[in-house]
């Protein structure tokens, strides 16, 4: 330690100061120098103040303020001059020699000195007294916690190491702890290292292996440490590492198709991360350009998807052509799907439609068939019964008319004006219905009358054969008068000779 360069003006009663510090129980008896503060802790930052105060009899010499003792101290603080950071509390007092320190940080940690110098000689300085030494601790915080990961994006099912680290703090005790989405996670324990002087620095690192759903979730590194009055925390989003590879699928519609109809191809680029997708079409392993490309759409999970369509026309030379989709996502290798082209064989479309029409035309002559076997079998009955009633008609018995007698069951009149002769053919009375009318179309209704010449005898009879089917042997009655539209019998006029 070099003295301070001797002061000219106080020479002349330094010398007598220096020979009554010379006798024996003078001077250091009558002298104190106290400094109060054993320990002191300040937060980096802070304002630190160092006491210390002198009594009894002033005695030439500085006062000092020294971190450290021995040969490695350093001088703080001078009545000559100090360190920008230092200022005395009390200006140019002689017995308040307390100082500040502004703006403390963890390397100002220390044991510091107040220190009592004399002057020996010409030029020198003396240590005289100094007090029991203050010992300053920093508390010093954290810096806010750096989360780290890859560099460069990774795939599906890759275990990634992150970093977490935080320093400058003093004391050494501090907590790190992980989270993913506010779960707590195990993490390899803390590396603690010093840094500077007094202060340390800690490393932590957990291991997350990425799955599809982890593009939203979040890693979060807290830190927790004494001169903290809540934690600090530091966060790392997975989506800026991860990368989800596409699904591609191609589908056609219509398929077959028609020849020379539009086919419409339509790609589906399915749950992918990032977005940076590129989609081009080939047909045959030759570009084609896409009419329609979707902007890729963000789904809840945060992935995306996007669809492309091209068109292509069905003519009979790119029958069987192969339309493949190429996907390129975030520079990795292409994927890729295809889908044929198939197109229906016109000549097995007129095959077809020759054997529906075919099949038509046979069910038609079917159909015609039996409407005429039936028709046919329609017939042949109703001639059937015709024929039949015609038999039964031939075999019926004869109606016998008798000449006009003079009684009461006479089928004849004399009172007729026309001289008639009627025969009753006891049909029923009763209104002709439709029915009725038709069976009676079907039936023969005349009255066939053969006159023969009248025998030799006293009975002259006309007979008359009437084939009528429904004719009856009822008993003989007056013949009835004609009724309109209801009256049923058969008019016989004999010619009399």
């Amino acid at each position: 330690m070099e003295p301070h360069p001797r002061d000219p003006g106080r020479t002349a009663w330094a010398l007598p100061c220096l020979l009554l510090l010379a006798l024996p129980g003078v001077g250091a008896q009558e002298f104190w120098l106290h400094q109060p503060q054993d320990k002191v802790s300040v937060a980096a930052g802070e304002t630190l103040t160092l006491n210390c105060t002198t009594s009894g009899m002033a005695i030439a010499g500085a006062v000092r303020w020294l971190k450290g003792w021995g040969s490695e101290n350093k001088t703080i603080y001078d009545q000559r001059g100090s360190l920008p950071r230092v200022m005395r509390a009390v200006n140019g007092s002689d017995t308040d020699f307390t100082i500040h320190i502004r703006n403390v940080q963890p390397e100002d940690m220390g044991t510091y000195y107040c220190v009592k110098f004399v002057k020996r000689g010409i030029g020198q300085d003396e240590l005289f007294q100094h007090g029991n030494g203050t010992e300053v601790s920093v508390q010093a915080k954290p810096s806010l916690p750096l989360v780290s990961g890859p560099e460069q994006r990774v795939s599906l099912g890759q275990s990634v190491s992150f970093n977490c680290t935080t320093g400058g703090f003093f004391p050494k005790e501090i907590v790190v702890k992980w989270f993913k989405n506010r779960d707590p996670m195990l993490a390899q324990q803390p590396q603690i290292t010093e840094w500077g002087v007094k202060t340390y620095n800690v490393s932590s690192t957990v291991m997350v292996t990425l799955q599809k759903d982890d593009v939203p979730s979040q890693l979060t590194c807290e830190v927790q440490h004494s001169t903290l009055p809540a934690p600090l925390r530091g966060s790392f989003q997975l989506s800026r590492v991860l990368r989800v590879p596409p699904s591609v699928e191609v589908r056609s519609e219509p398929s077959p198709a028609e020849l020379n109809k539009t086919v419409t191809f339509t790609c589906l680029v399915k749950e992918f991360y990032p977005a940076h997708v590129s989609v081009s079409w080939l047909e045959n392993g030759i570009e084609i350009n896409a009419q329609n490309l979707s902007q890729p759409r963000e789904l809840h999970n945060g992935l995306f998807e996007l669809r492309s369509q091209v068109e292509v026309q069905a003519t009979e030379e790119k029958n069987g052509s192969t339309i493949i989709c190429r996907v390129v996502h975030d520079a990795q290798a292409p994927a890729s799907s295809s889908a044929s082209l198939l197109i229906s064989n016109p000549a097995q479309g007129e095959s077809s439609k020759e054997s529906q029409m075919l099949k038509d035309d046979m069910l038609i002559y079917i159909v015609v068939g039996v409407v005429c076997t039936v028709l046919a079998l329609l017939v042949a009955a109703i001639l059937y019964l015709i024929r039949t009633k015609q038999i039964k008609g031939k075999s019926s018995p004869s109606a016998r008319l008798h000449e006009p007698e003079k009684s009461s069951e006479a089928t004849t009149q004399e009172s007729d004006p026309n001289n008639l002769t009627y025969a009753d053919l006891n049909f029923d009375k009763e209104r002709k219905t439709i029915r009725r009318m038709v069976e009676m179309s079907q039936q023969s209704e005349y009255a066939c009358i053969q006159t023969n010449r009248a025998p030799n005898g006293d009975d002259n009879l006309t007979y008359a054969d009437l084939d009528m089917v429904h004719l009856s042997k009822a008993p003989k009655r007056p013949a009835p008068r004609p009724e309109e539209a209801s009256s049923e019998y058969a008019s016989v006029q004999i010619t009399r000779k």
